[in-house]
């Protein structure tokens, strides 16, 4: 298999990258930003025919990168033949790449979170003008399209997604306290600091959410969140006869991420079109994992955890209202992160950017402009907030 990756020098990129060579596949392409010296060790390794890098560092790659084409356009590097384009880009930055593949007809091991939350529906249209496919990479989106394999969605009551619960699941009660440095200790993965405090605040959990409903066509109510601390399974599917199916295994991100690059040729064309996909071979000596232990199972503290109804309430109003969600969630971590904010100002900032929301149609000139107006109310409410505290 040849295979494009988009976002290569980060971590689902890497990984990505790790499974590629385990099972002796070629790259296609890799997109990277501004990390040349990693980019430069893997273009040495996998030997690609094309890469794209940030246009601040495209002189500084064309000099230190021989023999391989060198260009500032992940969109042109989605479309470069492969059989299957992972992006692993974050941000709305790994749109536009998404966008191209899928009117180019490319099968996409899909990462990148806000393809699906802030623009779902435009991807659908993308991939419905140009046969693109789609298979999610994230371990519970994988995990429910394992679970839907031989399935007919119209058959499903609910789809349930497991979150840690973070550091915070069992304490304090009291959350006006919490620390930068308290909030970045993730009980169980080590993550980067944006995604580690949205996994504090279960505003993570709550994007899958709005994500899941998106790539299987369900209302977000149609999605349940679970705590469950061990996080050995991912997801689950409840059927309306009442049955039960959960996808469980070690967490690594490997497996999904194999699990995707051999699906999305066969991949959902339209939301929740699972078909399946014959397996690769071993993931790095995980067939004799041991089911062992106690697996315990709670219900979210909406009370406590106010983000993560504040994606419901995006995710159910639709249009415009996840991509200010998102916006607003960034600058708010952001100014948390750098002492302007406290902990519980995340969500009434994110909340009050909600309520200031306009309507509209979803386009992609409108999520730009959605994008754009929540981050600069958003770094208002901040400055606001941080005047009026002591």
């Amino acid at each position: 298999m040849k295979v494009t990756v988009l976002g290569s020098t980060g971590s689902i990129g890497t990984q990505a990258l790790d499974v590629i060579r385990e099972r002796g596949w070629s790259v296609a392409a890799l997109a990277a930003g501004r990390n040349l010296d990693r980019l430069e060790a893997q273009v040495r390794e996998f030997r690609p025919d094309l890469v794209s890098v940030d246009a601040g560092v495209l002189d500084a790659a064309r000099a230190r990168l021989t023999g391989v084409r060198v260009i500032a356009d992940p969109a042109e590097a989605a479309v470069h033949p492969a059989d299957v384009v992972v992006n692993a880009m974050s941000g709305l930055i790994g749109l536009s790449p998404t966008r191209a593949a899928l009117e180019a007809g490319q099968a996409v091991a899909l990462a990148t979170k806000e393809a699906m939350v802030t623009a779902g529906g435009l991807m659908w249209e993308a991939a419905a003008r140009g046969g693109g496919r789609v298979v999610p990479v994230d371990s519970e989106h994988t995990g429910v399209y394992q679970c839907l394999t031989g399935e007919d969605v119209r058959d499903v009551a609910e789809i349930i997604l497991t979150a840690s619960g973070g550091p915070f699941r069992d304490g304090p009660a009291d959350l006006s306290g919490v620390t930068a440095e308290q909030a970045l200790k993730h009980p169980n993965y080590a993550m980067g600091p944006k995604v580690t405090i949205d996994s504090s605040t279960l505003l993570n959990k709550g994007l899958e959410v709005i994500e899941c409903a998106s790539l299987y066509g369900l209302p977000p109510a149609q999605v349940q969140v679970a705590v469950h601390p061990q996080q050995w399974i991912h997801a689950a599917v409840r059927f309306r006869d009442g049955s039960l199916k959960a996808q469980f295994g070690p967490t690594d991100m490997r497996l999904p991420i194999a699990y995707a690059m051999d699906a999305a040729p066969s991949g959902m064309q339209r939301p929740g079109d699972v078909r399946g996909a014959r397996r690769g071979p071993e993931v790095s000596g995980h067939l004799g994992w041991p089911m062992r232990g106690t697996w315990e199972f709670r219900d979210p503290d909406f009370g406590r955890f106010p983000c993560l109804g504040l994606a419901y309430r995006a995710g159910e109003a639709g249009g415009l209202a996840p991509v200010a969600l998102n916006a607003a969630d960034e600058v708010a971590v952001d100014a948390f992160l750098a002492g302007q904010i406290g902990y519980l100002d995340i969500p009434r900032l994110i909340e009050g950017v909600l309520d200031e929301t306009p309507g509209g149609a979803l386009s992609w000139d409108a999520i730009t402009e959605t994008d754009a107006w929540a981050r600069t109310r958003a770094t208002e409410r901040a400055a606001a907030l941080q005047r009026g505290r002591p």
